[in-house]
C-alpha cells in the first residue's frame, strides 16, 4: 500500500518511528567502508538521491525520512490521531518529500490544493529521487511550487547547503508559479536539538544560508520553524523578520504564539495528514497574494 492510501493513524505510527533507531549525532566524512557508523562497523547507507561523493552524513542518516515537520511531529505531544482543521479560511496547500513518493497531482489539485512546497535536497550530498514528478507534477496540475532544503547545520557550512540546494532545485523563476526557495530548520534527527551550536552561532548560520540564496536567486527564503526550537536554538531571533516570510508549525487549531517577533505568518502547516498526501498547509491570504508572492 503507497504511503498516501495507508490510514491516518498508521501513517501517523510510522512517523513517530522514524529514526527512533540513531545512534549518534557526530558527523563522519562519506566515502569510507564505515561512514555510517564508526562504532558498529556498518557501511555507507544505500540510499536513493545520495551522492557518496560529497558531503558528510550523520550516522544512521535517513534523509528519505527527514521531511518538513518530521522532527517538530515527534516533538509535538497530544497531536497524534486528532483531526485538525485550521481555525481560518485561508488558501489551502501541501508539503511533500520522498517519503511520499510519486504524488497523484490531478486528484491533489481536484481537492483543491492551490499550492506545494517539495523537498529538493539535504546536506550537501542527498536529492529527493521523487523531486521531478512532485515539483513538475504540481506546476503542471496548476499549483504554484516551491523547493526546500532540511539544514544539517552542524554538518558543512551554511554556504555549500545553501549552493548545493540552489543547484539541485531551489532556484527560483518569476512565472508566476514558483515560490520562494524555503529553509527547513528544526529538530535535529541525529542528537542534540540544536545541532551542538549556540544560539549566536545559530542564528549566524541561518543567515549566511539565507543571504547565499538570495545572492543566487534574487529571492529572500521562506524559513520553516516552530516556536519551541526557534527558541531554544536562536533565542527567539527577530533578525529575519524583515525580509523572510514565515512557514510556522503547530499542529491545533490557531497557529498560536508565533516565534522570533513575525507580526504574522506566510504558511502555517496545522497538521501531518489530512486531505492532501503529506503534510497540511495553509497560506495567509487569498491567491492573488499567492501569486503576489510567486512574483516576488
Amino acid at each position: 500500500m503507497s504511503e498516501s492510501c495507508a490510514p491516518k493513524s498508521a501513517r501517523r505510527r510510522r512517523h513517530l518511528r522514524l529514526g527512533a533507531a540513531v545512534a549518534a549525532a557526530a558527523l563522519i566524512p562519506l566515502g569510507i567502508a564505515t561512514a555510517a557508523s564508526a562504532t558498529t562497523g556498518s557501511t555507507s547507507p544505500s540510499i536513493a538521491g545520495l551522492n557518496p561523493d560529497r558531503g558528510t552524513v550523520p550516522a544512521g542518516y535517513h534523509p528519505q525520512q527527514d521531511y518538513l515537520g518530521s522532527q517538530i511531529a515527534k516533538h509535538s505531544a497530544g497531536t497524534k490521531d486528532i483531526v485538525i482543521k485550521p481555525d481560518a479560511v485561508q488558501t489551502p496547500g501541501l508539503d511533500v518529500s520522498g517519503y511520499q513518493g510519486n504524488v497523484d497531482w490531478a486528484t491533489v489539485a481536484a481537492n483543491g490544493a492551490k499550492f506545494a512546497y517539495v523537498k529538493a535536497t539535504e546536506n550537501t550530498n542527498y536529492q529527493n529521487p521523487y523531486f521531478s514528478q512532485q515539483y513538475t507534477g504540481s506546476y503542471n496540475a496548476g499549483l504554484k511550487h516551491g523547493a526546500y532544503h532540511f539544514a544539517i547545520p552542524n554538518g558543512p557550512s551554511a554556504v555549500a547547503q545553501a549552493d548545493y540546494f540552489v543547484a539541485h532545485g531551489g532556484g527560483w523563476s518569476q512565472d508566476g508559479m514558483t515560490l520562494p526557495p524555503m529553509l527547513d530548520i528544526e529538530y535535529n534527527p541525529y542528537g542534540a536539538t540544536c545541532y551542538g551550536l549556540s544560539q549566536s552561532s545559530m542564528v549566524n548560520w541561518i543567515g549566511a544560508f539565507i543571504n547565499e540564496v538570495h545572492a543566487k536567486t534574487t529571492r529572500w527564503a521562506t524559513i520553516y520553524s516552530n516556536l519551541d526550537w526557534w527558541t531554544q536554538c536562536t533565542g527567539n531571533s527577530g533578525a529575519f523578520t524583515g525580509n523572510n516570510p514565515l512557514f510556522v508549525a503547530r499542529y491545533a487549531s490557531s497557529p498560536g504564539t508565533l516565534p522570533g517577533g513575525w507580526g504574522f505568518y506566510t504558511f502555517w502547516q496545522f497538521a501531518d495528514s489530512g486531505t492532501f498526501p503529506g503534510d497540511q498547509d495553509v497560506f495567509n491570504g487569498d491567491t492573488s497574494r499567492l501569486l503576489a508572492l510567486c512574483n516576488g
